[in-house]
């Protein structure tokens, strides 16, 4: 214990928040490995109160801690000696395999108690408000030691094969998680201590609201409770005006808030909210190797986002990088293109298990309408110019030269019957051929919707369309 209460006294002595916090991490660091080793042969639990209480109270003239003080921080190292013995044991029966013998629960038993000691240490004022990266090493671990528990308990009843990852938070779990629900609570508790610090800003554990904020989304996401992630913005927004603008925390706090508050947006529907954030997030989120991941799911949401919104293709420079969203979305982006139904609804089918489980099945369906819109104006395109109504002596300037506004409505329904590879006789892809009053319906819809301007006139078997502006936001 001695190298940890000796950084201790360093971290303290200088203010250093993230070395405070690193003696007090689960895991050793890149350039000790052994560490968690050499701590736990360095002291017994017998032996452990004393040793610390002399690290903590007789050695550490220099740093002149208050009693109080000295106290609660014997109680956050005794309680961290205790788990780093279960942790390395409960490590050691996994990598043996022997994962019935390995004590996640006690693991998070221990790490609870030590997030107990640290939320006492803070409410009691002990504590001063530079530590509170402290409070992000304890939620982190308490969510991850929860997850490693609950899975754990899965396996011993036999549901489910053990494996140590973290799966995606966004997708949700069917499996019962007692342990996480728990700490869902003490998160809670530990968003509650930040977020009603009176500390002056400069010193307030108000700094560490969004981290915690970050922990809880992760978790109610896990946990299928989206509900109460409306607690939290709540929370945040009934107290803006006494926290920090969000662009003055660190930004992976400000890339992870945006991301979840944009997919909060996104399931809710409410598509420009969600790609106001999921934008900031993405454009925030730095381009480097080992943020590839994050840059991934972000895109994930924020594709089907502006197709619906702006109706936004990704091109192929975005994608490359990612071969999953590649495969996922390069297909559909391409039959949306070129108008091809029947082959948008086989790419949405081929990807329809990723696509639920990502829930974004619903809106990329959505985006069907784009593509019948795209369809309906080559149509438009291919119908030509209006005759000339000058006399033939006159020639029409081609800045004055109309499209063709008065489309048969049979023109409507071949391009759509080819577009769906249907026919009036026999069934197409999904459909079962399309009657022109169906495309009637859907010509009806892309004008109910704005992506089609004019008026059907079914007395003539005439689409009627508007001379500029046809079709919003594609040129024509």
């Amino acid at each position: 214990m001695e190298q940890v209460l000796y950084d201790f006294r360093t971290a303290i002595r200088a203010s250093n928040a993230s070395l405070l916090a690193s003696t007090i991490t689960p895991a050793p660091p890149p350039h000790d490995p052994g560490r968690l080793y050499a701590i736990l042969r360095s002291t017994n639990s017998y032996g452990v109160e004393a040793d610390v209480r002399y690290g903590i109270t007789y050695n550490s003239r220099e740093i002149s801690l208050r009693k109080g003080q000295s106290a609660a921080w014997l109680d956050v190292y005794i309680a961290y000696y205790k788990v780093i013995s279960l942790v390395l044991d409960a490590e050691e029966k996994t990598n043996q395999n022997k994962f019935g013998e390995a004590d996640w629960n006690g693991v998070y038993e221990a790490w609870k108690e030590l997030v107990s000691s640290l939320i006492k240490g803070y409410t009691g004022g002990h504590f001063d408000g530079w530590t509170t990266p402290c409070l992000y090493v304890a939620g982190r671990y308490l969510r991850e030691f929860a997850l490693k528990a609950d899975e754990a308990n899965t396996l011993i009843k036999g549901a489910v094969t053990f494996n140590s990852g973290l799966q995606d938070d966004v997708v949700g779990a069917l499996e019962k998680h007692d342990k996480l629900e728990d700490a869902a609570m003490i998160l809670n508790r530990i968003f509650g201590l930040c977020i009603s610090d009176r500390a002056p800003i400069e010193e307030s554990r108000k700094w560490g609201v969004y981290c915690i904020s970050n922990m809880m989304f992760k978790t109610y996401f896990k946990l299928n409770s989206l509900s109460l992630c409306k607690n939290i913005l709540r929370s945040l927004s009934a107290t803006a005006s006494d926290l920090p603008d969000l662009s003055l925390y660190p930004k992976s706090h400000q890339v992870t808030f945006n991301y979840y508050v944009g997919v909060l947006s996104f399931l809710e529907e409410d598509y420009p909210r969600a790609e106001t954030h999921l934008a900031a997030a993405h454009r925030l989120c730095p381009a480097v190797p080992f943020a590839h991941k994050n840059r991934a799911l972000i895109l994930t949401y924020l594709i089907p986002c502006r197709l619906l919104t702006t109706h936004v293709l990704p091109t192929a420079t975005l994608l490359r990088p990612y071969p999953l969203l590649q495969r996922l979305f390069a297909p559909l982006a391409a039959c949306v293109r070129k108008g091809d139904l029947a082959g948008f609804d086989a790419a949405l089918a081929a990807g329809e298990a990723e696509f639920v489980r990502r829930r974004i099945y619903l809106t990329l369906e959505r985006g069907r309408d784009i593509a019948v819109r795209n369809l309906c104006r080559k149509v438009f395109l291919a119908g030509g110019w209006e005759a000339a109504k000058r006399g033939p002596e006159e020639q029409q300037g081609e800045g004055e030269r109309l499209r063709r506004t008065r489309i048969p409505l049979a023109e409507f329904v071949a391009a759509i019957r080819v577009g769906m590879r249907a026919d009036g006789r026999e069934g197409g892809v999904g459909e079962g051929g399309l009657e022109q009053d169906e495309v009637e319906c859907v010509l009806a819809n892309l004008i109910y919707k704005n992506l089609m301007k004019g008026y059907i006139s079914r007395a003539h078997g005439t689409v009627v369309l508007s001379k500029t502006g046809a079709f919003p936001g594609t040129g024509v």
